[in-house]
């Protein structure tokens, strides 16, 4: 199944992943502030009123050397409250999964995290809601060309994965993973590595010995750069 009509999705792909931005070091410099000033713009937009009202800034890591996106569903209560993203268990198993320690995900610059929301929407029935419509739309693009080295995006769970791949609600996630070699090039779609997924991880073993393997050379090629 491929997920994207060929040389043009991987055109945007790249394009979307490497902005036209400054290099050397006055570059870096200028990402850093530029980062900066859109988090004090995603604080000031009303529609994340209620959470900078209560002192709760927006998470997300971007920076000008990273190498690889990672696009999750949105911040964990637990993330929110410690300003950690991916610091629960979910967050060892995503590691494991890319073979990489806490200091590469976290102290190297070279892992941005950039979730559909960058504030905990809530909990439903059924667990946390999903992120909030219309934010990543505003806020990514621009964060996006902000990474000019950047070379994998992570998509991690369905909606990073329906909106990066341009998938329909209709489409299993199950299915697109396992197509992943069939993806638009610089993209990797995963199931959430939440334990609520483990009895699908159980019941499908192609996922640790066929995808793990290759999610972690893809990675370890991204950091090499």
């Amino acid at each position: 199944m491929r997920t994207s009509d060929g040389r043009a999705g991987a055109e945007r792909a790249r394009s979307e992943l490497a902005g036209d931005v400054p290099s050397g070091k006055s570059g870096a410099a200028s990402i850093v502030r530029q980062v900066e000033l859109i988090r004090q713009q995603i604080r000031d937009d009303p529609q994340n009123a209620s959470y900078t009202k209560r002192g709760i800034d927006p998470l997300f890591v971007v920076g000008p050397e990273a190498r690889i996106v990672i696009v999750g569903q949105a911040p964990g209560v637990r993330a929110q409250d410690s300003g950690i993203p991916w610091n629960d268990r979910s967050g060892q198993r995503l590691r494991e999964w890319m073979g990489v320690d806490d200091e590469t995900f976290y102290e190297s610059g070279k892992v941005a995290i950039m979730n559909m929301d960058f504030y905990f929407p809530g909990t439903g029935r059924s667990g946390d809601l999903p992120p909030r419509a219309g934010f990543a739309q505003k806020w990514h693009p621009r964060l996006l060309g902000l990474m000019p080295r950047a070379q994998l995006m992570l998509l991690v769970g369905s909606y990073a994965t329906r909106k990066y791949l341009g998938l329909g609600s209709s489409v299993r996630l199950g299915d697109v993973v396992r197509d992943f070699d069939g993806c638009v090039s610089g993209r990797f779609p995963l199931v959430h590595p939440s334990p609520r997924n483990q009895l699908w991880m159980s019941r499908n073993p192609w996922f640790e010995a066929e995808v793990i393997p290759a999610l972690r050379e893809r990675v370890a090629e991204a950091l090499r750069d």
